[in-house]
């Protein structure tokens, strides 16, 4: 059935800021390098760049940061007609340090985010019955009115009968008790298709303490932490999903099936760079392959180039391979 969209993904943008001096401490920094981010504005745009018809329901400020946004996504070609601005309002930002292989430190900005004051009256502007897949993260779930409006969407999605994607995205400093993370993605359970997930976001769901939350892998064996994160994943899916994907990192991704079958997707080792944004150049791999009726091996691999290639570079957002790139690069990596 042909449907305006491919894909509608709903959530937070803003501003990203990132360290132009790539190894100094935070505190060393000079110059910052400006992009568009947020993880569902990574993965419209990702998922744009390989060829899907894509739209974003957001929300920015009426300031110029708004304005910065809003001219990125229409130079992508990313539909923006459902992006309401908010009076009132500030875009957010993120301000990220550099220092590879594994320090990122990363600073958000989101006080009085226009994207948390999303509406279900903003949903029903969305045309969310002509779309194959509607995205959405978990970050959305953090706050009213936002909580409600994501809600309210993945139920009417799920009723069109479209395939409802939720990205994890914990952010514990976005939480006013990391406990309530849990409790609220639990809650859109019944309504999502698929899970996107880390270890860490997926334990996250289950765990109480939220100091296990934070500290969670440093404290417990890694058997342990399997452990754990298989009962986790039981659970998700026990409460509807078909699917959950677990992101691996440089080991790719696992795919966890409802009849309690595992598959591992393997990753492309590359050299790292900057790990923000592979996440959300993984979904947008992956939801291509949904769109185009890949089995989920196959979507998991393209998902996996993607972010490899992110990987490497600078920024989220402005980084995206095309199709070509992200195949050409699977190929010779020994393909999908």
């Amino acid at each position: 059935m042909t449907k305006q969209f491919d894909l509608i993904t709903m959530g937070r943008s803003g501003l990203d800021l990132y360290s132009n001096n790539v190894g100094s401490p935070f505190v060393e920094i000079t110059g910052f390098a400006a992009y568009v981010g947020g993880s569902p504005t990574n993965i419209a745009v990702g998922a744009k760049r390989l060829g899907l018809n894509v739209a974003l329901l957001t929300a920015v400020g009426p300031d110029p940061v708004g304005d910065f946004i809003l001219h990125f996504l229409d130079r992508e070609k990313v539909d923006t007609r459902f992006i309401p601005r908010k009076p009132g309002t500030r875009s957010s930002a993120v301000v990220l340090g550099i220092e590879p292989p594994n320090k990122f430190p990363l600073v958000f900005y989101r006080d009085n985010a226009a994207d948390i004051q999303l509406t279900i009256d903003d949903v029903l502007a969305l045309p969310l019955d002509q779309t194959h897949v509607f995205e959405f993260a978990g970050t959305n779930l953090s706050r009213e009115p936002s909580r409600s409006a994501t809600l309210f969407a993945a139920e009417r999605a799920k009723q069109s009968g479209v395939t409802v994607i939720l990205d994890l995205d914990f952010r514990p400093d976005q939480w006013h008790d990391p406990r309530a993370f849990g409790v609220a993605a639990r809650s859109a359970l019944g309504s999502v298709s698929i899970v996107i997930g880390t270890e860490d976001e997926i334990n996250a769901t289950m765990l109480q303490d939220p100091k296990q939350i934070e500290m969670h892998a440093s404290q417990v064996s890694d058997a342990h932490v399997e452990g754990e994160t298989t009962r986790a994943i039981e659970t998700l899916l026990a409460l509807g999903p078909r699917a959950v994907i677990e992101k691996r990192g440089v080991h790719g991704a696992r795919i966890h099936r409802l009849d309690g079958t595992k598959q591992d997707a393997p990753g492309f080792p590359v050299e790292v760079y900057n790990i923000l944004g592979a996440g959300d150049a993984f979904a947008a791999g992956f939801i291509y392959g949904i769109v185009n009726e890949w089995d989920f091996y196959r979507a998991c691999r393209l998902g996996n180039a993607c972010g490899a290639i992110v990987v490497t570079k600078h920024g989220c957002a402005n980084f995206m391979p095309t199709l070509d790139e992200a195949l050409g690069f699977a190929n010779r990596a020994g393909g999908l």
